[in-house]
C-alpha cells in the first residue's frame, strides 16, 4: 500500500500505543516510528529520551492510570515502579500485536504540509534518511522531553544538573544537596537524596498542596470516584482532610499557598514531609544568585552546596513541526481538545493533556476520537463536518469549574472530568453517524 494512504504516528510510549491500537481496531492503514529499540516511551529507563530516574513510580495508583482493557496484575503494587511500567507497556504491545506496525530505532526530523499530504522525513539509526508522504499525521512523541532550565544570576562551581540528567542518588553521596522546586519530582529525589548525602535542602518559590499517597488506607485517587463534586465542595472538604492528615506546610517552612486546592497539581507524596519533620531535609526560600559553590537566597541568607539540581520541569517540544502548522499560543499548541489541528484536519496530537487522574485512559479516549473521526471523514462525512465547525468555533471549557494557574505548565491542563466528557460526547457523536450510515 502506498504511504499516501496511510497515517504515520510518531512515538510508541503510552499515547503511541493507545494511538496503534485503536487505528489498528478502526482498520486505519499507518506507519508507526520510534527512535528507541522497544516500547514503553519515558517509562523504559534504558530509552535515551526517558526521564525517569532509579526510584521513579507512578504517583497515580494503578487502578486510575491504567488502559481500561488492559487492568494491570494483582501482583502489581498499588505504585508501580518504572520496571514494572515498562514490562506493561511492553506486554500490552505483544497481547495486541502492535509492534509489526512500527519501524523502532527511527527518528522523525521534519513533517511538513505538501498539497493536501504530509511528507515525512526519517533517519535511521544508521544515518539513512527516508522521504515520504502520507496521508496525515498523528504525533504521540510524549511532553517530557525538552528541560525547563531556569537561568540564574552568577555561576555556580559544583554540579548543576536538571532532573531529565538524574537517575540514581550516587551522585549524591556525601555531598550537600540542592533541589531547586518541589513539584512531584523534586521532592521525590530530595527524598532519594536523604539516603545519600551529608544535607539537603529544598528551594521553593510557591506553596504547594501535599497529597499523602494513602488517605484511610486507600490509594487516595481511588476516593471520591463517583459523580464529580462541585469544585468549591471538593476543594474545602479536600483541604480539611488534607489538615487532618498532613498538618500544614507553613509550619515546615513553605509559603502559605496563593490558590486553591486542585488550581495547580498537588504534590503527592508520602515522605517528603516526614523527612523535613524529621530534620533530614530543609526548606529554603527561591534562589537569588549563586556565588561558586554558594548559593543565596531571596531571603538573605545562604548556603554552600556540592550538587544543585533544578527540579524544574518541561517545556512541550515538537522539533520536526513547524509551530505554525499546530498553531502555538503561549506555552503549548492551539488544539480543538488538546488533540485536533484546526488548521490541518489530517494533523493530530495525542498526549498533550495534563489533568488529575486522567491516567492513560484518557490518552487511550483522545486516540479513539482521532480514529473514530478519520473514519467518519469517509464514511460519515456530515458527521465529520460537524466535528470540524465545532473546532473552528469557541474552545470548550475543560476547566471544570477550577481556576487553574496562569502558568506555561499549565498551558495544557484541564480537569479530567470535563475532559473526558468532552472527548466521550465527540465520539458517541460519530459513534453514532457510523453506525447510522453502516445500516
Amino acid at each position: 500500500m502506498s504511504t499516501e494512504a496511510k497515517y504515520a504516528l510518531i512515538g510508541a510510549g503510552p499515547s503511541g500505543l493507545a494511538g496503534a491500537r485503536n487505528l489498528d481496531r478502526a482498520g486505519i492503514a499507518f506507519d508507526g516510528f520510534e527512535s528507541h529499540d522497544d516500547v514503553g516511551g519515558l517509562w523504559d529507563i534504558d530509552n535515551p529520551h526517558s526521564t525517569v530516574y532509579e526510584s521513579a513510580h507512578l504517583i497515580s495508583s494503578k487502578g486510575t492510570t491504567a488502559f481500561a482493557e488492559f487492568p494491570m496484575a494483582d501482583s502489581v503494587a498499588d505504585y508501580p515502579s518504572h520496571v514494572e511500567l515498562a514490562e506493561y507497556f511492553r506486554d500490552y504491545a505483544d497481547t495486541h500485536d502492535l509492534r509489526r506496525h512500527f519501524a523502532f530505532g527511527t527518528t522523525v526530523i521534519d513533517v511538513s504540509p505538501v498539497d493536501s499530504l504530509w511528507k515525512v522525513t526519517t533517519r535511521s539509526r544508521s544515518g539513512e534518511t527516508t522521504v515520504a508522504r502520507y496521508r496525515g499525521v498523528i504525533i504521540a512523541n510524549g511532553t517530557l522531553s525538552k528541560p525547563n532550565i531556569p537561568t540564574f544570576r552568577g555561576n555556580f562551581t559544583g554540579t548543576l544538573m536538571h532532573t531529565s540528567e538524574y537517575r540514581s542518588a550516587e551522585i549524591f553521596r556525601e555531598g550537600r544537596v540542592l533541589v531547586i522546586g518541589a513539584g512531584n519530582s523534586g521532592c521525590d529525589i530530595a527524598v532519594d537524596a536523604v539516603h545519600q548525602a551529608e544535607c539537603v535542602d529544598l528551594s521553593v518559590r510557591r506553596g504547594y498542596y501535599f497529597v499523602p499517597k494513602y488517605l484511610f488506607g486507600r490509594p487516595s485517587d481511588t476516593l471520591n470516584q463517583g459523580k464529580p463534586l462541585p469544585p468549591w465542595i471538593k476543594q474545602r472538604v479536600d483541604t480539611l482532610v488534607l489538615k487532618q492528615f498532613t498538618g500544614d506546610p507553613v509550619r515546615f517552612g513553605f509559603p502559605a499557598p496563593d490558590y486553591k486546592i486542585y488550581e495547580s497539581h498537588p504534590v503527592v507524596n508520602s515522605l517528603i514531609l516526614h523527612h523535613i519533620g524529621h530534620g533530614d531535609v530543609h526548606v529554603r526560600a527561591d534562589v537569588d544568585r549563586f556565588e561558586g559553590k554558594t548559593v543565596r537566597f531571596v531571603d538573605g541568607s545562604s548556603a554552600d552546596y556540592d550538587v544543585v539540581l533544578c527540579a524544574t520541569g518541561y517545556h512541550l517540544d515538537y522539533p520536526f513541526i513547524a509551530r505554525e502548522d499546530l498553531d502555538w499560543s503561549g506555552a503549548a499548541p492551539d488544539l480543538f481538545l488538546n488533540v485536533a489541528s484546526r488548521r490541518h484536519d489530517n494533523l493530530f496530537v495525542l498526549g498533550m493533556v495534563e489533568a488529575s487522574g486522567l491516567g492513560w485512559q484518557g490518552r487511550y479516549e483522545q486516540a479513539e476520537l482521532v480514529a473514530k473521526l478519520i473514519t467518519a471523514r469517509t464514511e460519515a462525512p456530515a458527521a465529520a463536518r460537524e466535528f470540524s465547525a465545532a473546532a473552528a468555533g469557541p474552545p470548550p471549557d475543560l476547566s471544570g469549574g477550577y481556576k487553574y494557574l496562569k502558568l506555561g505548565r499549565m498551558a495544557y491542563y484541564v480537569n479530567k472530568d470535563a475532559y473526558r466528557s468532552a472527548i466521550r460526547r465527540h465520539i458517541g457523536l460519530l459513534d453514532a453517524a457510523l453506525t447510522k450510515g453502516g445500516q
